[in-house]
């Protein structure tokens, strides 16, 4: 049949069904790929450069052979250089404490030597007044403090405040917590002494320290020196003269009211009574290094 050239049938390239995972590529991606390609070139090429590090030649394995051995041998050396040297060092220790043991012991003997003349120049001085032949030799060796004395007067016992705790030698100093406010200052300890001799005293000592006109009491640190010499609380006043009156007058003075605001606004223990004997030993030492005894009244006589 002859007619128009018939055309080709169209066909149609049938379409790939979509993936019901097409909407999420990414994820997919991340899935397929989880190491990335960074990463894998990174791991090889450390691997490369692990197998060229190690060396390859007799020589190169002879050196660092060599270099370890001689690193082994450098802490071998310093190990025993070290304890070699441990015992020189204990020695060296032990003789410098055995030193300070020895000098501490000789400054103790030196020091008693000390007491010991002092009482020995103040017992001579005491004889030289007695010999003396004057009336009132026995009342310038008492107010002077060259003289031992006794008889009625007043104990006054002043310490820190107690909740100041206790450290681990039982010195409330050395505790971490100790309040400024309720230590005992070497300056409450002159107002004290001071009070107490305005108030009639005749004779005062702490802690067995005798005072006399002489006497200073300081701080160094935290320590209260009384003549150099350092206290420890709590701080025992013993004040020779008429007890009960010696007592209500200190306690009425200003001084005594300054004593009593520190016991009630920071804790400060006190602790007074009369007592009907008190022993206050002599002051180690009257040394007069400027006052003379004065002439007028000789020369007055003689003219």
């Amino acid at each position: 049949m002859c007619g128009m050239p018939q055309q080709p049938p169209i066909r149609s390239t049938p379409t790939r069904p979509r993936r019901p995972d097409a909407s999420m590529s990414l994820l997919t991606n991340v899935m397929d790929h989880s190491l990335d390609d960074g990463y894998a070139e990174a791991a090889e090429r450390k691997k490369a450069a692990g197998d060229a590090g190690l060396p390859k030649t007799l020589r190169a394995k002879l050196g660092l052979a060599a270099g370890l051995v001689l690193a082994a041998l450098i802490v071998t050396v310093g190990a025993a250089q070290a304890r070699v040297a441990a015992p020189v060092v204990a020695k060296e220790r032990e003789e410098l404490v055995d030193r300070i043991d020895r000098e501490s012991e000789a400054a103790d003997k030196l020091e008693d030597s000390v007491d010991e003349l002092r009482a020995d120049v103040s017992a001579r001085q005491r004889e030289a007044l007695k010999h003396s032949g004057s009336a009132g030799s026995d009342l310038v060796g008492i107010l002077s403090g060259a003289a031992a004395v006794h008889g009625p007067g007043v104990k006054l016992v002043v310490n820190d405040a107690k909740d100041t705790g206790a450290g681990g030698d039982g010195d409330p100093r050395e505790a971490s917590g100790f309040a400024d406010t309720g230590r005992v200052r070497d300056r409450d300890m002159q107002r004290v002494v001071n009070g107490l001799w305005e108030s009639g005293a005749e004779a005062v000592s702490i802690n067995g320290q005798r005072l006399t006109a002489l006497s200073a009491i300081r701080a160094a640190g935290d320590a209260i020196l009384v003549d150099n010499k350092p206290l420890v609380p709590p701080y025992t006043v013993l004040a020779v003269g008429d007890g009960q009156e010696l007592s209500t007058r200190f306690q009425d003075s200003a001084d005594g009211l300054y004593l009593n605001a520190l016991q009630e606004s920071y804790g400060v223990r006190t602790a007074i009574s009369a007592e009907d004997d008190l022993r206050l030993p002599a002051a180690p030492s009257v040394i007069v290094r400027t006052a003379q005894p004065s002439t007028e009244k000789s020369e007055k006589g003689t003219s």
